[in-house]
């Protein structure tokens, strides 16, 4: 049976996430002391007590949701379970990368760290923001973003599922198109709890911040292929991470096709590594036939556990 892992991006984080595992597993307690030598705080204590308000600001939720993934990594590795190909949502790639060996977890947690920071800097807080447009075709909403561009710049950014389109931009022109897209039948458009405009032409800036961190870092080729969010396909060399990398910061997020492509590469089977589900809930609109589990706490862990003896 295929396997693949699957990570989760920005979003998914919430106040106690990781904490069983910390005190459960000595791998998952490496991990967070690893990251707080790495960024020089506490970052365990903000992902096991909060406040909420400043876990889920970008620069500390990118960290946060690396860490706990990769807790929830190695614990999985340590109990015999690998996978054959990885892919993760957004930030979520730097999370497949480092599973796959491409990018040193220290160097990770700096990095998206950074990241989040560059984001935030290249927009003006207010000045923009994201919005989930339900019940649309892709097609459809990159028509209605080409309509609303009268009142600013607004793009489709993340390709999540059937039905399913996530929509960036400056404030003003986010309105317009969700305007627009209620007029088309959409269900609903939901306003994303993020700072910022992500995966949109607005970030360029902070991609080109980016690729100067990003040439000090050392990569290595991934053991595993791992699919990069920016081409919905497999990249295999050092050289085409960094670069898709940086892309990927003012990309679209194709994660369907993503999903599509693991699938069509004979993956039976997924496990969300990280906080929450959301990736499985996306997957089932994309694919019911596959399976799909999360490990985020030792429950869930010897469930999947469970799953895979059943399976093999």
């Amino acid at each position: 049976m295929k396997l693949a892992f699957i990570f989760p991006g920005q979003g998914s984080q919430y106040v106690g996430m990781g904490r069983q595992m910390y005190e459960c597993f000595p791998a998952a307690r490496r991990t967070f002391e690893e990251a707080d030598a790495s960024l020089g705080f506490t970052l365990s204590r903000l992902c096991f007590e909060g406040p909420a308000e400043e876990l889920q600001h970008t620069v500390n939720a990118q960290p946060a949701i690396l860490t706990v993934s990769v807790a929830c990594l190695r614990v999985l590795q340590e109990k015999g379970v690998v996978p054959d190909v990885a892919a993760g949502h957004s930030l979520g790639e730097y999370s497949a990368l480092v599973a796959a060996g491409a990018i040193t977890f220290a160097d990770a947690v700096k990095i998206v760290r950074k990241r989040g920071q560059f984001m935030q800097e290249a927009v003006p807080l207010g000045a923009g923001g994201m919005m989930a447009v339900l019940g649309l075709d892709v097609p459809t909403v990159q028509e209605i973003c080409r309509r609303a561009s009268d009142a600013g710049l607004v793009e489709a950014v993340n390709l999540n599922c059937p039905g399913q389109v996530v929509i960036a931009g400056e404030t003003q022109a986010l309105e317009r198109a969700c305007g627009l897209a209620k007029e088309a039948g959409a269900r609903r458009c939901v306003p994303l709890a993020v700072s910022a405009p992500f995966h949109s032409s607005l970030m360029l800036p902070a991609g080109e911040k980016l690729a100067r961190e990003l040439e000090q870092v050392a990569m290595a080729d991934p053991r595993f292929p791992v699919v990069a969010n920016v081409t919905a396909d497999y990249v295999t060399s050092k050289e085409e991470v960094k670069r898709l990398l940086v892309q990927q910061v003012y990309s679209p997020v194709r994660w369907e096709e993503s999903m599509r492509r693991l699938i069509a590469g004979g993956v039976q089977a997924f496990i969300e590594v990280g906080p929450g589900t959301v990736l499985c809930g996306l997957l089932r609109k994309i694919n019911r036939q596959v399976n799909c589990w999360s490990v985020q706490d030792p429950e869930s862990l010897e469930k999947v556990l469970a799953c895979l003896k059943e399976v093999s």
